[in-house]
């Protein structure tokens, strides 16, 4: 009888830990979106703001010293009746956010510029903000012709650790679901 009880307990420990979280993670959205000629008319640049919510989960492994690095993903295309649709272009940054135990800050690594920050808030704000990121030279955009634009900001779980990798696989919290936005595009003539 304990050993039933014993393997009963066990086996519900085990469906504890492997189970899912029930409830899914806030994903990770775009507020606006903004795609407009650089002002030397040369390409086109985007500018946007992301709701980033960081869920516990992600909180305590960034103040633990876990990296996360978050990918920005812009794609243009132009749709067609006869065929597929074609990829103008597409784009990505990466950015990184660490917490530095020694000098006590966030440190955020935006596309190759690093910043530090004294709160996890503030390196949030400044990784929610997006500007003038140039994401294709202004001929790939034809005048007259319409566009469909798509832009999401994503938790990258691959760069994560190979002992976090199989919890992003298994848990919803370590992995939060980011949307697509789409906008519209129709350059003037």
């Amino acid at each position: 009888m304990k050993r039933r009880t014993a393997i009963a307990a066990l086996s519900m420990a085990v469906l504890t830990v492997w189970t899912p979280a029930a409830r899914s993670a806030d994903p990770i959205s775009v507020l606006q979106a903004a795609l407009v000629p650089s002002f030397d008319g040369e390409s086109w640049e985007l500018s946007a703001d992301f709701l980033l919510p960081l869920n516990a989960t992600l909180e305590e492994a960034v103040n633990r010293g876990v990296v996360l690095q978050f990918v920005v993903e812009f794609e243009l295309r132009r749709s067609r009746w006869y065929w597929w649709d074609e990829q103008v272009a597409s784009a990505t940054q990466t950015h990184r956010l660490a917490w530095h135990a020694l000098t006590r800050q966030y440190r955020l690594l935006l596309n190759g510029v690093a910043e530090s920050h004294s709160s996890l808030a503030d390196a949030l704000a400044s990784l929610s903000r997006l500007r003038q990121w140039r994401v294709m030279p202004r001929e790939r955009a034809v005048a007259g012709q319409t566009y469909e634009a798509r832009l999401r900001l994503r938790l990258d779980t691959e760069a994560l650790p190979k002992s976090f990798q199989f919890s992003a696989l298994t848990q919803r919290n370590w992995a939060p679901p980011s949307e697509w936005k789409r906008f519209s595009l129709r350059p003037a003539p």
